[in-house]
């Protein structure tokens, strides 16, 4: 985002002593959400942070708020402004915090293999989208009786998805969905990969398939290795590696627990004094709760960072309040009337399910 030379000039504490004012002037009209890799800069402005269920039920929560700006990046956003209520605005600092993840699923892509495997399977087929996903993806799994999950619920709703049908389509990480698929007790010979610039997803043998993955990846999480997790086990005798279900399934089998990141919070919060405890998951959460944990030692797996958290920082924010002050909202999040509508549809199956 553009800065004029006016924000250029401020110092931090100018501005976070600006953002505070026009909180103090909004009131109830505006609601602050922090995802909880966004930097300690931009999260102590949060009025709630959290993971993406975490938020989007605030979203789906926030009556009283006429302007909600999410602090995160687009897909969330977006997901604030389907379950919005008409008349409220949804905004992001920087419209340019995008996902690679996201991104690796086009909603021409996901018909296509919807079409390949509809023809082997027909009805007897659920589309699952991770909520790190477009929009339009959304709407396409609830239009199709499908759903949507986030790293909290994909278990639940994977099983509520394969008690409907006998396969899945889930997209875009394939990380997690293998993951969630070994968890659930799916054959991994019934778990396939889709490589959506391949004939049949690259994969001749797609019809003894139950479990149909997505060849996504988040880059924050890809990063994490086998040999991250030898060396730090090396160096802290004791210490126990927790990591996220996007890593691959090779690291998660090697750790000592995997789950969401409220599980990862929560993990750390309930762990004794003493504890030892290395993390695969964004850095800026790990080193916050390292802060959080004094009696603990908590440290990254190895540092990974996520660039698009990244783009959104206290200078943008002042920028996107004082829009709302001045009646001019800035980087507004739109969703067409009917994606959002049937986006809707399998958020709300989610919600129902989680």
């Amino acid at each position: 985002m553009f800065f004029p030379e006016a924000y250029k000039t401020l110092t931090q504490d100018q501005v976070a002593a600006r953002i505070r004012t026009i909180k103090e002037k909004l009131g109830k009209e505006l609601i602050i959400l922090g995802h909880h890799y966004m930097s300690d800069a931009v999260i102590q402005f949060a009025d709630y942070r959290g993971d993406s269920l975490e938020l989007s039920r605030k979203a789906a929560q926030a009556g009283e708020a006429h302007y909600i700006v999410f602090c995160g990046v687009h897909f969330m956003a977006e997901t604030a402004a389907i379950l919005s209520r008409p008349g409220q605005i949804v905004t992001i600092p920087d419209r340019r915090a995008g996902c690679l993840l996201a991104d690796m699923a086009e909603i021409e892509e996901v018909r296509r293999a919807w079409d390949d495997l509809y023809a082997l399977w027909g009805d007897d087929l659920t589309p699952i989208t991770y909520v790190n996903s477009a929009a339009e993806l959304k709407a396409f799994c609830g239009e199709h009786g499908g759903v949507i999950c986030t790293s909290s619920n994909a278990a639940k709703i994977c099983r509520w998805a394969l008690q409907r049908s006998n396969h899945a389509l889930f997209f875009p990480d394939a990380n997690l969905g293998t993951n969630t698929a070994l968890a659930m007790g799916i054959p991994r010979d019934q778990i396939k990969v889709w490589n959506p610039s391949r004939p049949l997803g690259g994969n001749p043998d797609i019809a003894q398939a139950r479990f149909v993955a997505w060849r996504g990846f988040c880059n924050v999480h890809v990063h994490f290795t086998l040999e991250h997790i030898a060396a730090v086990r090396a160096r802290y005798e004791g210490i126990k590696v927790v990591v996220h279900p996007e890593c691959s399934p090779e690291v998660v089998a090697q750790s000592d627990a995997n789950g969401s990141t409220s599980f990862i919070v929560q993990y750390v919060r309930q762990a004794p004094a003493g504890a030892r405890i290395a993390i695969g998951t964004e850095s800026n959460l790990v080193y916050r709760l390292a802060k959080e944990s004094p009696d603990k030692l908590v440290v990254p797996l190895v540092e990974s960072y996520c660039i698009s958290m990244e783009r959104i920082n206290p200078y943008n924010l002042l920028r996107t309040l004082d829009s709302l002050l001045e009646g001019h909202p800035m980087e507004l999040i739109e969703v067409s009337p009917e994606n959002a509508r049937w986006a809707r549809v399998a958020l709300e199956r989610m919600l129902q399910e989680s």
